[in-house]
This record gives structure tokens, sequence and C-alpha cells, in this order.
């Protein structure tokens, strides 16, 4: 056991040294250049327990805007082993985001890395990036979401919530729905048992995502990189089939399609790139419908009127008939309720970028190397840019409501060249799931159940709710 401890002690020696070198050299270049102010805490953990301890509660907040207020928009912190500068301020994050290439690179944990695959388009860089970042809004964009998935989005969501009786546990549901979307969409597979096993796995990998990237240390990390081997190995087997089905003139009309038909993409690229797609439509989009059934439960006038959109729709229609382009083009305050749950949510709170460069921003210097991370949710929750930032009220974005913020004001999906591809798409999703839901059930909450903020935003309890079918007749077509 000595030996052991001994040996461990010894394979971390030179990364501790490493990272005691840069502490210094990172105090040293503070006093080079001019920094934005701050504190760079302790060495090793510098300020990392504080914003894990922050993000851990309801009100995170505090952890940034303590910093703000002594320091200003622009502050310098210390966290996950890296001097980090922190922007709050929108014009700032704005440039951040605008300039990923050419002053900035993306840059993530290494525990997310290992687990969504090197060619993932969350970390792709340069030309590829670009490629596959086009490929991938091209087919998600309206006239495609509106002539082929509005269909199947609509169909899964009442599949799925026929099933529903007493206690539900609302994000598991919604988790079950988004995924199933995602594998239609991108694989035209309709719920099944291997569709379902698929699922169970990639639960395992999204709760590695935040651990210590060390199997030795961190089993949640070594059942995460097994289960990533147990999605590899699948769809890789799903790729070869429909690579043969391709080259012999079979061709489907999802997105694993397009990768073929793209052309010059390896089995392994195209594995990778399904890989992170299905955390970005599954792990996201379901975590926006919980918080929006929690927000509206909590909000009864934005509920009751939410229902009477709905229910003014579904008067219109047979019970079993499916939504039109139309009809979601026909839910105003929908859309409201979408945007503030988009912004209260902060499901993509913000994104790390490193300087490719010294760079000169607001009379400071982030230098060559460094991190930052742009926030949204500091932008989101000032109560100097949106009027009582911290309540739900939809209400905020009606045209003459005169709170309506400028674009860089409201980044829910992030910007620039690594906006999220699939933004419309998941709006549609929301807004598709909230028509059945407030016009099949009434519910209750099960449960007081709170939010947090890390590793991932969600509710502790999965936010259990008790739903009731409402009664049809008066609101379908006879």
């Amino acid at each position: 056991m000595a030996f052991m401890l001994c040996l461990l002690l010894f394979s971390f020696l030179p990364t501790l040294i490493f990272i005691l070198l840069r502490h210094r050299a990172s105090l040293v270049t503070r006093r080079r250049i001019r920094l934005p102010p701050g504190n760079l805490g302790l060495p090793l953990v510098g300020e990392t327990l504080q914003l894990i301890s922050a993000y851990k509660t309801e009100n995170p907040e505090p952890f940034i805007d303590e910093r703000v207020s002594r320091f200003g928009s622009l502050f310098t912190t210390h966290v996950f082993g890296e001097p980090t500068v922190f922007s709050a301020d929108p014009d700032t994050n704005r440039f951040i985001v605008q300039n990923e290439g050419k002053l900035f690179e993306s840059s993530y944990p290494s525990s997310i890395s290992n687990l969504l695959g090197k060619h993932s388009l969350l970390l792709m860089k340069g030309s590829l990036h670009k490629r596959m970042h086009s490929l991938t809004m091209s087919f998600a964009n309206s006239s495609i979401i509106r002539d082929h998935f509005l269909v199947d989005i609509d169909r899964l969501i009442r599949l799925n919530l026929d099933s529903w009786t007493g206690r539900v546990f609302l994000m598991e549901e919604a988790k079950k729905i988004t995924f199933e979307l995602t594998v239609k969409q991108l694989m035209s597979f309709d719920p099944c048992e291997w569709t379902e096993s698929l699922r169970k796995e990639y639960v395992l990998v999204i709760e590695g995502f935040f651990c210590v990237p060390f199997s030795i240390f961190s089993a949640t990390y070594r059942r995460a990189i097994k289960a990533r081997s147990k999605v590899a190995e699948a769809l890789s087997l799903i790729v070869k089939q429909r690579r043969r089905e391709s080259e012999g003139g079979e061709r489907k009309n999802d997105m694993l399609g397009a990768l073929l038909d793209g052309g010059g993409f390896s089995d392994e690229e195209i594995v990778d790139f399904l890989v992170a797609l299905l955390v970005a439509g599954y792990e996201t989009t379901s975590t926006i419908m919980t918080l929006a059934v929690k927000f509206l439960t909590e909000t009864p006038l934005a509920l009751a009127q939410l229902k009477d959109e709905h229910d003014q729709i579904r008067a219109k229609k047979y019970y079993s008939e499916a939504l039109e382009w139309a009809d979601y083009k026909s839910m105003p305050f929908t859309q409201f309720v979408v945007n503030e749950t988009l912004r209260l949510a902060n499901i993509i709170s913000g994104v790390f970028r490193r300087a490719m460069a010294d760079v000169n921003i607001k009379g400071y210097t982030i230098p060559k190397g460094w991190k930052v991370f742009a926030s949204f949710r500091a932008v989101h929750m000032d109560h100097d840019r949106f009027k009582d930032a911290r309540s739900f009220s939809p209400w905020r974005w009606q045209n003459n409501s005169g709170e309506t913020p400028q674009g860089n004001m409201f980044t829910p999906f992030g910007g620039g060249p690594r906006r999220c591809p699939g933004y419309e798409l998941a709006r549609v999703e929301l807004s598709v799931f909230l028509h059945h839901l407030v016009t099949r059930y009434s519910w209750v909450p099960a449960e007081e159940d709170k939010l947090v903020f890390f590793p991932t935003t969600r509710t502790q309890k999965r936010y259990p709710i008790i739903v009731q079918p409402r009664s049809l007749s008066k609101q379908c077509k006879e």
C-alpha cells in the first residue's frame, strides 16, 4: 500500500511542479502587463472551490456579482487549474465569440474532450469546423424542420405523453423524449430496445463530463469511458451498414445520410460527430423542457395565458390531429415563454476560450495562453439590462414592453462561428411539447424541488409532478 502511494505521488509530482510554476509565472505576468483586476486565489485551486460551491446552490450569482462589484465586468480569477479572465460584459462576450479562430480558440476540460472524441463539432477547429457547422446548420434550418422533422416531433411527443399517469418525473420523461427525437433526426430510428439501451449508456457518458479525468481516481469517469466505448461501437456498426447501403444507391434523409453524402469523412469522424450531436440534442433541450414547466407552474398567470393560446389552436383540430407549421407560427406567447426560459435557465451559462495571442480589450491585456470565460448568464441576470432580471416574466418579450434587449444581450445559444446550429430545432421541439402538455394535462408539483447549476443545470429531484388528464370535449373540433 505504501509503495502504491509513493508511486502515485511520484507520478503526479511533475504535474504539481508544473502547476506551481505556472501559478508563479502568472503572478510574474501580472506584474509585467495590465491584466484585468481580480484575485488568483490559492496556488493549485485558485478560486475553484468558491465557484463550485456557488453553482451547487439555487443562487450562484454571488460568485460573479461580488467580483463585478469589486473589480468591474472584466475580472481575473483562477479556476480549474488555470488563470482565467471572466467577462460579464455583453460587448466583450461578443468580441470573444466573434473572434473564434482569430484571437481565441475553443478550450474545454479534458474530461469532456476525451468523452466526446477529437472529431466532435465542439472540438473541431478551422476549416473542418466551418464545414461541419455549415452542414449541421443546413440540416436543421426552418424549411427542413417544417417539411421533414415536424411530423415526427409531433408524433413522438404525443406517443410519450400518452403513457403518462399519476406521478411523473418530468426530467426523466423529457430526456426520453429528446433522445428519441434526436436519434430519429440523426439516424431515422424510431423508439425501440436498441435506442433505449443506447440512451442508458449516454446517461453514464454525460455523468463523466465534469469528473477528474483519471480512471484510477474516479469510478464515475471510469464508467463514462466504458459507456463511451459501447456507444461508439454501436454507432460504428450503424455507420458501416449505412455506408454499404449508400454505396448501393439507398439513401435516407437524415443527418447520417448527409454526412455520408458529404464525402471524405471517415467512420471515426462520423461516429465522434454523432456522439456530440446526441449529447447536445438530448441533454440541453430536455432541461429546457423541464424548467419551462417549472417556471410556468410557479407563475400561474403565464401558465393560464399559455393554456389559452394552445386551447385556441387545438379547438380547430381533431384530438389526434398533428400540429402543422402554421400552428407553430401562431404561438406568439409560447415564444415569449421559450425566450424567458432560455434567459433564466442559462443552460449554456457561458463559453471557455483560450487566447491565441496577447489580446488587448477594454484597456487591459489578456496574455497568450490564458483562458477567458464569456459569461452569458451574468448578462442575462443583470438587473441593469433586464428589469427584475431574476424573475420569470414572459411578457418582457412583447414588442411594446420596451424591455426586448439588443442582440448581444440575449445569447442563450452562444454566438459567432460556434453558435448552436440546432437553435431553431430546439425552439420547435419545446413549443410542440408545451402544446401537447397543456392541452392534455393539468398538474401540480409532487414535492418541492430545487434548481442547481453544477456540474450541469438541473433540478435535484428530477422535478416530480402529478398529472391529471384534462377534459378534451371542449378543446377539440367535433
